[in-house]
């Protein structure tokens, strides 16, 4: 595998179950075991197709050779009254931090996936770190308010809404930038970690699920409008 390992300067927010630290670098526990694909499946319930392709850290070009099935018609499946009042109880806790932990949730994204700094315009022409970008902070929170806000309202509304932008609009913004599934898998998974560490308290597996379908069905609303203006 052509795997480009992460600094130890990446160790305060590298995530334990991903990365090993060897020679002073950080680098992908699958590059150290030929068992990877088990050790990965054995922490998440389900297979990180981006892992097992090499995408992980590819270049942009490579990343985008797969895309995404559009044109596939978009149908809200049913979400329970107890997985909306798993979303509602996490989410009335995290709101208040929504700045930050939209920043901690697009850093967990960039962590696992560097190339996907590029689809940024605003992050590839800065060399100020990721942190202290005065761009990426307001556009996190967006993202996450967005996701977030999408998931408490499914069950009540029968459809995915987006807020202030109109799927329409968002899956053309997917499209031009070349946004392809394993960014959706990736995704997923770093807002999985950034609800589990911020409720602590109240995570299981029940709660893992009721976000995973609320995201699952955000995604696929966004793949069904991924078609140029």
């Amino acid at each position: 595998m052509n795997l480009t390992a992460i600094t130890s300067s990446s160790s305060s927010r590298a995530n334990p179950m991903l990365f090993s630290n060897a020679g002073g670098k950080l680098v992908p526990k699958f590059c150290l075991n030929k068992n990877y694909g088990s050790i990965l499946m054995h922490h998440q319930s389900w297979e990180f197709s981006w892992v097992k392709r090499n995408l992980v850290f590819a270049a942009p070009k490579s990343i985008s050779k797969k895309g995404v099935k559009r044109g596939v018609e978009f149908k809200v499946r049913a979400f329970s009254p107890e997985q909306e009042a798993l979303v509602v109880k996490s989410w009335n806790s995290m709101k208040k931090n929504a700045g930050e932990l939209g920043l901690k949730f697009f850093l967990r994204i960039f962590e696992i996936a560097p190339s996907a700094k590029k689809l940024f315009t605003f992050l590839t022409d800065s060399d100020i770190p990721l942190e202290q970008n005065p761009k990426l902070k307001p556009h996190a929170m967006t993202v996450f308010v967005m996701t977030c806000e999408s998931a408490i309202q499914l069950r009540k509304t029968g459809k995915v809404a987006v807020g202030e932008s109109n799927l329409k609009d968002l899956g053309a913004t997917h499209f031009k930038y070349g946004v392809v599934d394993e960014h959706f898998e990736v995704t997923k998974y770093a807002l999985l970690e950034t609800i589990k560490e911020a409720v602590p308290e109240l995570w299981s597996p029940e709660m893992k699920n009721a976000w995973g379908e609320a995201y699952d069905q955000l995604a696929a609303a966004i793949k069904s409008e991924m078609n140029p203006l």
